[in-house]
């Protein structure tokens, strides 16, 4: 059973992911995390984005793994720990542009086809429900308010120190730069699958959230 959850950043999908998981008792697979991780091994071994023969043997050499450590899932990249790396605010400012590039999002569909094969999973990302999994068991769209997600989002980067209380007008700038990028781009644009089901979480709590993802899933579970 694939659960894929697509939506802007910041708009909850990653928490709501976490709770599904958690609630149906099934496997997450955080694919922007993944994203994350090779635009940090790039931008850390200084690889030009442009330059696609350094991009791609880079990639040759990525190995991604999840594990989990007290209950927190922890992402390494070639054996370092990077969960908190990529979280940055550098992270943040350059992630979309890696995302776009064919090569590397050719490279992440494979890979995640190949971890979910054979487990019952929920990923959540930009295309996980229109170009990783368009025959997901089951899409969700998650939405939420400019304000809203600025908001979300300058608290996570309060919380890492790249960020301040009043640089909410900064990140509502980065946000809609950011959602440009993603819905414009050339190879995988973030957009709603037709067959998906829209949640605005702008009001809504996480459990709220998470409550209705379950619900809808176990709902068309008892159907087969």
């Amino acid at each position: 059973m694939i659960v894929a959850i697509d939506g802007p950043a910041a708009s909850g999908k990653s928490t709501a992911a976490i709770g599904v998981a958690k609630a149906l008792n099934i496997t997450h697979l955080d694919t922007g995390a993944m994203y994350r991780a090779i635009t940090y091994g790039l931008l850390k071994n200084k690889i030009e984005f442009t330059d696609l023969d350094g991009v791609e043997a880079y990639l040759e050499s990525v190995n991604l793994k999840f594990f989990k450590n007290d209950n927190v899932t922890k992402l390494l990249l070639n054996n370092s720990d990077i969960t908190e790396n990529i979280r940055s605010n550098s992270i943040n400012g350059n992630v979309s542009e890696v995302s776009a590039i064919k090569i590397v999002r050719d490279f992440m569909v494979k890979f995640q086809r190949e971890m979910s094969c054979d487990i019952d999973c929920v990923l959540e990302g930009r295309d996980i429900g229109t170009v990783v999994f368009p025959n997901a068991d089951f899409k969700f769209f998650i939405i939420a308010s400019d304000e809203a997600r600025a908001n979300r989002r300058l608290d996570d980067l309060i919380k890492v120190g790249d960020k301040n209380p009043g640089d909410f007008e900064i990140v509502l700038e980065e946000l809609i730069t950011r959602d440009y990028k993603d819905s414009t781009r050339d190879h995988s644009p973030l957009k709603k699958a037709d067959d998906a089901l829209e949640i605005d979480t702008t009001h809504l709590t996480i459990n709220e959230v998470v409550d209705k993802i379950v619900n809808t899933v176990n709902q068309k579970r008892t159907l087969y």
